[in-house]
């Protein structure tokens, strides 16, 4: 039987990797479209010939709320800040770190991270202000 703490999230876990060590990209149809992997499909268009493209250094906080009261899954983390940010062909979705939750607002240029949770131990999506 397989152990679980061995199962890999095809795709996306190379993904993480690529982001932590600065090479975060996504994936681009011919008609600009953006996703991240695992994709293998466009999901605006349906294309399948999909690339990989750098993604810019830096994006732009569209939207975020901020949680106080939160699952078991994060309670060490809060009061923390999710975000969506814009970085070009794509809107990643992550918590806001290095920065009081207070001090987060819209337009707010910030750079990919890959984090830990201090509640799980596990890497996730960060976005640090520059």
């Amino acid at each position: 039987m397989n152990d679980p703490d061995d199962v890999a999230d095809a795709g996306f876990d190379e993904w993480l990797d690529a982001a932590e060590t600065g090479d975060a990209y996504c994936l681009e149809c011919a008609n600009g479209h953006g996703s991240l992997p695992p994709r293998r499909v466009c999901p605006d268009c349906g294309s399948t010939d999909l690339e990989e493209v750098a993604l810019p250094d830096t994006g732009e906080i569209e939207t975020f709320t901020i949680t106080h009261v939160p699952t078991p899954a994060f309670e060490k983390d809060a009061p923390y800040a999710t975000a969506i940010a814009n970085f070009g062909p794509v809107r990643i979705t992550g918590q806001v770190v290095g920065v009081d939750p207070a001090a987060v607002d819209t337009g707010l240029e910030v750079a990919l991270e890959i984090t830990i949770s201090e509640t799980t131990g596990e890497r996730m999506i960060g976005f640090r202000p520059v």
